[in-house]
């Protein structure tokens, strides 16, 4: 990519947003849990709990194709900041929900849980709540 394609390509960012990359999660606490307390059947709980999945972000401003792979499927998902955005599990549950921009930081919620996305460093921590259960995720660029 050239220098100034570069630079437009971040000017169209919100400011302090930098999850354009591909990330592969290293550690995860809790995911059984929260895969349980969202209602997740018990084989997605144990299929998903064996993998570590990499995370595809492509930004272009307010809009994100966020890419989930792991070795069983592939699931593409598209949503802009701001807008109402329908999500599909893998086992094909969906949810609605808004997600916004704080302090850098991609915030997704609604009645079920509540995910926070951010950039700490060379990680991209996510921290989701659903009931009384919090899920983290910590990937690295890959």
């Amino acid at each position: 990519m050239t220098r100034t394609a570069n630079i437009l390509r971040q000017a169209t960012r919100p400011a302090g947003m930098a999850f354009t990359g591909t990330w592969q999660v290293y550690h995860e606490e809790n995911l059984d849990e929260y895969l349980k307390e969202l209602g997740a059947p018990e084989i997605i709980t144990k299929m998903r709990g064996k993998v570590k999945p990499v995370f595809v972000i492509e930004q272009d401003g307010e809009n994100f194709t966020f890419t989930i792979k792991t070795p069983a499927f592939t699931k593409v998902q598209k949503f802009s900041i701001g807008k109402e955005t329908e999500f599909t599990t893998v086992d094909g549950r969906k949810y609605k929900c808004t997600i916004r921009v704080e302090d850098g930081k991609l915030i997704a919620e609604n009645e079920k849980f509540t995910s926070v996305r951010e950039i700490q460093g060379d990680e991209m921590i996510e921290t989701s709540t659903a009931g009384s259960v919090t899920f983290i995720s910590k990937s690295k660029r890959a």
